[in-house]
């Protein structure tokens, strides 16, 4: 049985393609759509091929961005209704109905892995939400090669970016070691020659479905 935030997500989008107006993919609030998307394992449809493709653009550097802004999704925001509505279906609303500006990444400026310390505006620690805790985005910067008296020289520059319990979104240290096996990071049994940089995102959907991206630059 699909738990409720899966069905949601998907009747919600199956929802958006056959109203007479479909939404465009300026008219709804792309974290918001992201965060349905995900979380219903990206179902086929034109709001969600728009908001993997975004979630996907936000790590290619550069900056690298959180694929998933959470903060810039208004799940607190109230609506005129005639009963009060739960979390997921203000998302709903925010997502299909509503007409917030679209938030998009720079793609100009330095090389610079964006932290965030912005939250989610509700409380989002519960296992409801574990799906959002699950992305995790690997910077790859990784090189050996082996000296002329046989040394092993190796350099690993790689970090780690994850959401906190409430969305927020931090770096730190990691290594090629720590690079999920999806990655295409060669892995030589001895010191051969290796030069290797990707941003690398994984996460699992509601039902525990994993998927993955990378981007070699």
């Amino acid at each position: 049985m699909k738990h409720p935030l899966t069905s949601l997500a998907a009747a919600g989008l199956a929802l958006a393609m056959i109203t007479p107006e479909p939404a465009s993919a300026q008219s709804y609030q792309v974290d918001c759509a992201i965060l349905l998307c995900l979380a219903g394992g990206w179902p086929a449809s034109a709001p969600c091929a728009h908001a993997r493709a975004v979630f996907i653009r936000r790590i290619t550097p550069w900056p690298v961005e959180p694929p998933l802004q959470i903060w810039r999704c208004p799940m607190g925001a109230s609506f005129d209704a005639p009963a009060p509505l739960s979390p997921m279906e203000r998302l709903y609303d925010i997502t299909f109905r509503a007409a917030p500006e679209i938030s998009v990444p720079n793609a100009t400026g330095p090389f610079v892995l964006a932290q965030a310390d912005e939250r989610a505006d509700i409380d989002i620690s519960g296992s409801a939400f574990d799906f959002v805790r699950s992305i995790r985005v690997y910077h790859v910067q990784f090189s050996q090669r082996e000296n002329r008296d046989g040394e092993c020289i190796i350099s690993d520059a790689t970090r780690l970016g994850s959401y906190g319990v409430q969305g927020d979104y931090h770096w730190q240290r990691s290594s090629a070691a720590a690079v999920p096996p999806a990655s295409l990071l060669p892995r030589p049994a001895h010191c051969g020659w290796v030069s290797y940089r990707s941003v690398f995102v994984d996460w699992r959907d509601h039902e525990g479905n994993y998927g993955f991206e990378e981007v070699r630059y």
